[in-house]
């Protein structure tokens, strides 16, 4: 086989990978580098809503219900206790999350849908087109995948040429296509793994794995099990967002600081600080009659995962699952996304993921640059054998990840039906 011909064969798939892809790889690196810094940027926008004087005695749970069901007139679905003193607490009612002073009970404000960092991320997982914008989050990452392999092969060093550049002069096609690869093979391993690790949240890949995981035995422990509802899956482990919760019983399901006749918030925050859940929380209050109240730890690393569901009726704790009964495929994606997230080991985490965001988009930036000073051209083509060989390749990748196997499919497609009409 020719490796000039393997060389120009594997040049054009990175290059239409590229423009099919660009412009929302953009998008997610801007917000997957805002998104790591949720909690500075919160407090930052929404200063008077959430930080609080600490010190002093805190209100029990049930006045901090009370009085936001008073005001908002609704009954409240999920309280969140920060695990920072000089934050307030979070009460959800309906879609509007509002925000409580611990220690006398004042409402400080309300935010709807979320606020700045939930449009974000939106954007970043393309929430905002509903289910295709999910489906395109696969196809996205899986070609992410394919700009990485193909770009590592494209750089990797051969015939004396240096992996880490920066020839000619500033602004020359010479210096950007180094600026381009030299930063495309110091961030490969980041990006490749920011896609990877971004797979389990999609629907079609994301759910396959679940359920494989599960197959296998090597997820959640199982149990019989009714679904959560969206707001809560939201707070929950990965391993156990598609579970759902054990049913609670006897219990009526109030939602109310006393439980409408059930066990109330007091008692539920008791019996989670009874279990360990001493830190920042999130409590789902029951949304029906049978269901139970859900407690989980807002975790910071992978193995800080834990969450109970507690009946609604008799208080008894229905279910315990930390990170210690997860299987071995589940372990694996609960660390994958927490390191995603720049969340399992601190700062240096972050600034890794950080950098990854950053160059992805700085390649974002110069690859039309690059495109700009070969006048619009497209990479010259290989030979049959060489395009047959990498395409089989490419649809090997595609195997694994099947959204993508597709669009691959149909590029294939459309390059054999233009190559017919130029004749």
């Amino acid at each position: 086989m020719e490796s000039g011909s393997f060389y120009r064969a594997m040049w054009r798939w990175h290059f239409y990978a590229g423009l099919i892809v660009l412009p929302v790889l953009a998008l997610m690196a801007v917000t997957g580098a805002l998104y790591l810094y949720k909690p500075e940027i919160e407090r930052a926008v929404y200063h008077d809503r959430i930080v609080v004087r600490p010190g002093g005695a805190l209100l029990p749970p049930s006045r901090l219900v009370a009085a936001v069901e008073k005001a908002s007139g609704g009954a409240v679905s999920q309280m969140q206790r920060p695990a920072a003193a000089d934050e307030s607490w979070r009460l959800t009612v309906g879609g509007t999350v509002w925000f409580v002073d611990p220690h006398d009970g004042r409402i400080l404000g309300r935010l709807a849908d979320g606020g700045v960092m939930r449009t974000v991320r939106d954007l970043h997982s393309l929430a905002l087109a509903g289910p295709v914008g999910n489906r395109l989050v696969e196809v996205v990452a899986g070609w992410a995948i394919l700009l990485c392999v193909t770009g590592l092969y494209l750089r990797w060093p051969r015939a004396g040429n240096r992996v880490l550049a920066l020839r000619g002069r500033p602004g020359g096609r010479l210096f950007w296509r180094d600026l381009h690869g030299s930063v495309g093979f110091l961030a490969a391993g980041a990006i490749l793994f920011l896609a990877v690790t971004g797979m389990p949240w999609t629907s079609v890949w994301g759910g396959g794995l679940r359920g494989l995981i599960a197959e296998r035995g090597l997820g959640r422990p199982s149990a019989a099990v009714i679904p959560w509802s969206a707001p809560v899956k939201e707070v929950l482990p990965w391993a156990l967002r598609e579970g759902g919760a054990v049913p609670g019983g006897s219990g009526p399901g109030g939602s109310g600081p006393g439980g409408s006749g059930g066990v109330g918030v007091d008692e539920i925050v008791r019996i989670a600080e009874g279990r360990g859940l001493k830190g920042g929380v999130m409590i789902g209050f029951p949304a029906s009659a049978g269901m139970p109240w859900l407690v989980s730890a807002q975790a910071v690393k992978a193995q800080d995962a834990h969450v109970l569901t507690i009946d609604a009726g008799s208080g008894a704790v229905a279910q315990d699952v930390d990170w210690r009964m997860f299987g071995g495929g589940a372990r694996a994606v609960e660390w994958g996304v927490a390191t995603h997230q720049g969340l399992e080991y601190g700062e240096a985490n972050r600034l890794l993921m950080l950098a990854g965001c950053l160059c992805l988009l700085l390649l974002c930036l110069t690859a039309p640059l690059l495109w700009w000073k070969r006048r619009l051209g497209e990479p010259p083509a290989a030979g049959l054998r060489e395009k047959r060989v990498v395409a089989g390749l490419m649809l090997g990748l595609g195997l694994v990840f099947p959204l993508t196997g597709a669009s691959m499919a149909a590029a294939l497609a459309g390059e054999w039906v233009w190559e017919r009409l130029r004749g």
